[in-house]
Formats: structure tokens, C-alpha cells, sequence
């Protein structure tokens, strides 16, 4: 690391968990983040804040005004465009030296597959179910760890799904059912920081994962609730009829 980036991570570097090599591991690292609106665009800032070396983003929807209202990341100088080229934008007003690409499409399952196989880290900022589900997969696919964030109205929930580990539960495994829906934004209404402290929590836990600090909640449903907040855990295990990961149970298992 040269002085300026010594100096830029300096408050890192003071942490002995992370220290030099652990700087270093997030620098090599390469994160594909699915979604770029309210949890998206509060969990990107940190990740390339914190010196995440290379940051893949995926969505198809332009910047609206209505986004503006917890979409942080953007202004109205970026309305109308795609969102994914705002968040570079972004990005690189925090870092230039990030590398950055950019998808602005829905990501399809063959397409997922292809790109979780090529990065670290996935986190999941979708605000739909048929995504959730295919992003579990591609993760599962792939055995790469996955960070889920979901928030609407007063409520947000987190959870991390790390088929490297032995008997680690799924999405599917919790969320099984054909369908499903933790409501629409546009339907429900969404308190403006819950987006960012759901967004922030699973940037923090992606760090974690690529320094290999800490411990992740695996098996376990971390909610919030912003009018009382309180936190809540709900532990879970794997569903052994689970479709989505039961084909890429570790072959150590007990």
C-alpha cells in the first residue's frame, strides 16, 4: 500500500482484527451487489469507502424522484438516469480507484450463475422475491457467501447464507414457499433510514466475510423494528427438503 492509501485506511489499520492484511483481502476483493435502491444504495458507499477493490452492480431501473426520499447515493441531477451509473458515479466520488462494473439489467438465473461464480461476496438489495430466490441459488451455486437485506414500512431483516460451512441453512430453507412478498415500497411506504441501517448492516457483515472476522449470523433472522428499536433474532436450520441448497450439501457433513 502506498501513503495515501496507509493514510485513507488508517482507521482500519488501527483495528488489529483488520490491520494491513485484512485491508489487503478487501482491496483483492470483488463483490456483486444485486439491486441498487434503498439497500443497495446505502450498503455500495461503504463497501467502497471501506476499500473494496473492485464492485460489480446490477439493476435496471432509472433514478426517480420518488427514490430520492431514502435513496442517498443519488441526487436530482441523476434523475432518469440508471441507477447503476449513478452508484458508479458515487463510488468513485469516494474512491476513484475503485473498479466498477455495471449491469443495467434483471439479472436472469444463467446470468447470476456465471456472475456469482466470479466474485467473493454477493449481497442481495433486490425488493422482490423471484430474485431473492435466484440470487440464493446462484450463491448456493457458486458456494459463494451471500448477504440479505430487505426493509419496508417500520421493518427491516438481515441474514447471510454461507454455503462454505457445513449444514449452513439457506434463504429457501426459511423462505420456502412458491411466493411471497414483504411488500412493495411503492405500495407500503418505507421509513426513510430504515433503507440505510439494513444497507449498512450488510455491508458490515460483507467486510467481515471477506476479512474473515467476527462471526456471521448464519441460521439466524436478524429483524428490526424502527419504532421500538429493537433488534430480534429468529435462529433457523436447514430445511433437508430444501430444493435450493439440499443438491449442494457439503459432503463432510455428519
Amino acid at each position: 500500500m502506498n501513503d495515501n492509501q496507509l493514510l485513507r485506511y488508517s482507521r482500519h489499520l488501527l483495528l488489529k482484527e483488520v490491520d494491513l492484511a485484512g485491508q489487503e483481502r478487501l482491496a483483492r476483493a470483488r463483490v456483486l451487489v444485486v439491486g441498487c435502491g434503498g439497500l443497495g444504495a446505502a450498503a455500495i458507499p461503504y463497501l467502497a469507502a471501506a476499500g473494496v477493490g473492485e464492485l460489480w452492480l446490477a439493476d435496471d431501473d432509472a433514478v426517480e424522484l420518488s427514490n430520492l426520499q431514502r435513496q442517498v447515493a443519488y441526487g436530482e441531477v441523476d434523475l432518469g438516469r440508471p441507477k447503476v451509473d449513478a452508484a458508479a458515479d458515487a463510488v468513485h466520488r469516494i474512491d476513484p480507484a475503485v473498479n466498477v462494473r455495471t449491469f443495467a439489467e434483471r439479472l436472469h438465473e444463467a446470468r447470476l450463475a456465471a456472475l456469482a461464480r466470479e466474485v467473493d461476496v454477493l449481497l442481495d438489495c433486490s425488493d422482490n422475491y423471484p430474485t431473492r430466490q435466484a440470487v440464493n441459488r446462484a450463491a448456493l451455486a457458486a458456494g459463494r457467501p451471500l448477504v440479505v437485506g430487505a426493509a419496508v414500512r417500520f421493518d427491516g431483516q438481515l441474514l447471510v447464507v454461507d454455503p462454505r460451512r457445513a449444514g449452513t441453512p439457506c434463504y429457501h430453507c426459511l423462505f420456502g414457499g412458491s411466493e411471497a412478498s414483504d411488500g412493495a415500497c411503492a405500495t407500503f411506504g418505507v421509513f426513510s433510514p430504515l433503507v440505510g441501517v439494513i444497507g449498512a448492516q450488510q455491508a458490515l457483515e460483507a467486510l467481515k466475510l471477506i476479512i474473515g472476522i467476527g462471526e456471521a449470523p448464519i441460521g439466524r433472522l436478524i429483524s428490526y423494528d424502527a419504532l421500538s428499536g429493537a433488534w430480534r433474532e429468529l435462529g433457523f436450520g436447514r430445511d433437508p427438503e430444501c430444493t435450493s441448497c439440499a443438491p449442494y450439501a457439503r459432503m463432510d457433513q455428519p
